[in-house]
């Protein structure tokens, strides 16, 4: 695994860290809130494209449905993008937070059949765990109609 992958899923998380923060804030919090909720449609979304693109490897291991498992974290993105404009933004965090751990728990099991990188989960794992905890956040405290100034 390139030496990069660590600094730059860290940096991927900065984001996560202020939207999410914002979000829970009191001045533009509402905007902060769906800055979130695209963001983190936007990363579930790439976390399919790795699959996709793994799929397309000339060796690749069941090519079909690794595609298929490639396209689902976009359409759950989507759709948490859809519902949180359409029903409320509660919904998009709820679906989205559902979509980073199947992902991540799908990833895991590809994993130990050598699908993925075993090296490759375990940056996942820390990269899900630290946006699924900023969405409940801001998916707990907003439902209890909490801020936090900063």
């Amino acid at each position: 695994m390139p030496a990069m992958v660590i600094p730059l899923s860290l940096l991927g998380l900065v984001p996560f860290i202020v939207f999410a923060g914002g979000a829970v804030g009191r001045d533009l919090a509402d905007h902060l809130l769906f800055a979130l909720i695209d963001y983190a449609a936007l990363v579930l979304a790439f976390s399919g494209g790795v699959h996709w693109g793994l799929a397309l490897s000339p060796d690749a291991a069941r090519p079909s449905m690794r595609l298929g498992g490639g396209v689902l974290p976009l359409m759950v993105g989507w759709v948490a993008l859809v519902l949180g404009q359409l029903v409320a933004p509660w919904v998009a965090l709820a679906i989205l937070i559902a979509g980073y751990l199947a992902t991540v728990l799908t990833e895991h099991r590809a994993a130990r059949r050598s699908l993925v990188p075993l090296r490759y989960v375990w940056v996942r794992w820390g990269f899900s765990l630290v946006a699924v905890v900023m969405m409940a956040m801001v998916l707990i405290l907003r439902g209890l109609g909490q801020t936090i100034v900063f």
